[in-house]
């Protein structure tokens, strides 16, 4: 009787030293549970921001089918806008330098100073350095357009503006116009996006909006630009797209 007695003592030790194993091993996945929890708390809050922080700047910056010179996608944040009275109501000249090749630029203030103030302050500011030239036509438009930081006529500044400044009456833009490009349909998108034109260019005024703002014109550098850039054509053979030479812009100064 005694015999059995201590067997069934020595089972009870054993069930009860097992049952103090499972709740110890269940504490400590308990514990691994929830502090797994606040990890992936810390970790997927932050996710699911950066991630909806994603989407809106897709929103924002999305690629839609150009107009023929648009520039960027209007809608977006309105950081900052430079005063007007930063043209100071006067003539600016400075140098703008594509692919090494020094461009002498000249500024009207005066027709067209929010265009003007809004250069200014981006070319000080080193705005421009190293944006490509993304877009160059060689049909009915005979423009390269520049000043993009994402390459691909789908950025800007962080603000837009409006309206249309010193837009020619007779929708003509002279070889060495140095103009700012917008949507189609939209006097209030221009951003950062400007177009050089190489050969005389007829672009019709939209009713209510107008052209496009011209800002000035090149003074020096263009014949070498066509032979450095212009004479290679658009990239796959097109008449507007990229163009075929990789077209960066080194520095822009104003003065």
């Amino acid at each position: 009787m005694a015999k059995n007695t201590k067997s069934q003592q020595k089972a009870e030790r054993e069930r009860l030293r097992a049952y103090r194993e499972r709740q110890k091993a269940h504490g400590a996945q308990e514990s691994r549970r929830k502090r797994d929890n606040r990890l992936w708390l810390s970790i997927g809050i932050p996710i699911v921001a950066l991630a909806i922080g994603a989407q809106a700047l897709f929103t924002v910056v999305a690629p839609y089918a150009p107009d023929p010179l648009a520039s960027g996608t209007p809608g977006a944040p309105t950081n900052f806008l430079p005063d007007k009275s930063a043209a100071e109501d006067r003539t600016w000249t400075g140098e703008l330098v594509i692919n090494e090749i020094p461009l002498g630029v000249e500024l009207n203030g005066m027709l067209a100073p929010q265009a003007v103030a809004s250069t200014i302050y981006l070319a000080n500011k080193g705005f421009y350095d190293f944006a490509t030239c993304h877009r160059l036509t060689t049909e009915g438009l005979f423009v390269l357009q520049c000043g993009d930081p994402n390459g691909d006529g789908t950025g800007g500044p962080g603000y837009y503006y409006g309206p249309v400044e010193n837009s020619p009456a007779d929708e003509i833009y002279p070889a060495g116009t140095l103009a700012m490009a917008r949507r189609g349909g939209d006097g209030n998108s221009i951003g950062s996006q400007f177009f050089i034109v190489y050969k005389d260019t007829k672009l019709p005024a939209e009713p209510g909006i107008g052209g496009y703002s011209v800002i000035g014109r090149i003074t020096s550098g263009l014949p070498e630009l066509e032979a450095a850039v212009i004479s290679g054509g658009v990239e796959g053979g097109s008449t507007d797209g990229r163009p075929a030479i990789v077209t960066v812009i080194g520095s822009f100064k104003l003065q």
